[in-house]
């Protein structure tokens, strides 16, 4: 018989790449996005597959008795968004699509009572920290970002206490991989810097680039969410990282392009790292994609970020400007 998959944010970056994965085993995959942070070019290779289907939903629209849901066996719930900065302006937006919306997901999974719901956590919750960081590492939120994320993963687990909803939690650190988000306010590294390298302009490496983050290939991620679906095991978090932080100079040497260096941000870590040990023992996942192989995906198709903003020192100071102007105080506090 068909599997049923539901994955609601399976338009953007990591979710389309769960939706290509989910498609090849075989799953019948319904996908619900509003295509606001996603984009169906992302799932254009599925659009004849009778196992997929498409529903432009807003995710805060859903009722508890969706027919979307009716006999799914797993839930992925990615829809959200993300970014820092606009999270620090407009915090109520970020807790009602972050928590608000996690809530009618929740909702509309236990009313069609589906086997497993996966939710997209971000290491974000963990705050600043300081070498290998694990599961049970204090909570620490240094934005509203990180806090509705968290929230919401703190309502996933309340289902499960409260309804007994399966739930699990994949709290994803550094993803990048080809689609990875272009759009909107300044963000992720890697679209800065592919787009800089296909323009020829030099890559703004914030800081002095000794900062090293848990770079984790995109399926990598996909593989980690699958693996929780399937696994007997519920009310469990799971990093999903590399293990292994590469610096952001070890990246632009990877890229090779012209440098250009722009002040350090308050309130980021030096470093993020991954424990991958708990999902490793409990799950047997492990990163398949090495760091080198991965940034080498991305160069080779380098045309992908024609269309994606191209950013410089002075567009950058301007789209930071709210971050400086909190997150100083944050840090002085």
């Amino acid at each position: 018989m068909r599997r049923k998959c539901v994955v609601t944010g399976g338009a953007g970056f990591i979710g389309s790449h769960l939706v290509d994965l989910l498609l090849q085993k075989g799953f019948e995959v319904h996908v619900i996005d509003n295509l606001r942070g996603g984009t169906l070019s992302n799932l254009n290779n599925h659009s004849r597959n009778p196992n997929f289907v498409f529903h432009k939903l807003d995710i805060l629209n859903l009722e508890s008795d969706s027919e979307i849901f009716y006999k799914a066996d797993y839930v992925f719930h990615l829809a959200g968004i993300g970014d820092i900065v606009p999270s620090i302006e407009s915090p109520d937006l970020y807790f009602n699509v972050n928590v608000q919306g996690t809530i009618k997901v929740l909702e509309a999974s236990r009313f069609s009572e589906v086997k497993k719901f996966v939710y997209a956590a971000s290491s974000s919750c963990y705050g600043i920290t300081e070498g290998s960081t694990r599961e049970d590492a204090q909570i620490s939120p240094e934005h509203p970002y990180a806090l509705s994320k968290y929230l919401g993963e703190q309502c996933a687990f309340h289902w499960q206490l409260v309804y007994g909803l399966s739930v699990n939690s994949i709290c994803i650190f550094n993803a990048y991989g080809l689609r990875v988000k272009t759009t909107g306010s300044y963000g992720a590294v890697f679209g800065v810097f592919m787009k800089q390298k296909l323009e020829g302009k030099p890559l703004t490496i914030v800081g002095d680039g000794k900062q090293a983050r848990d770079f984790v290939y995109v399926t990598d991620v996909a593989r980690a969410f699958l693996m929780a679906a399937q696994a007997d095991v519920s009310g469990e978090r799971f990093n999903v990282g590399a293990g292994s932080p590469q610096s952001i100079n070890k990246l632009v040497d990877l890229i090779k392009g012209e440098k250009i260096y722009i002040p350090k941000r308050p309130g980021e870590p030096n470093i993020t790292h991954a424990d991958i040990s708990k999902i490793h023992h409990m799950l047997g996942w492990l990163p398949e994609v090495s760091f080198e192989d991965g940034v080498d995906i991305m160069l080779d198709n380098l045309e992908d970020w024609a269309t994606a903003p191209l950013w410089d020192p002075v567009k950058i100071q301007d789209a930071t400007k709210t971050w400086f102007k909190f997150m100083t105080k944050r840090v002085e506090l």
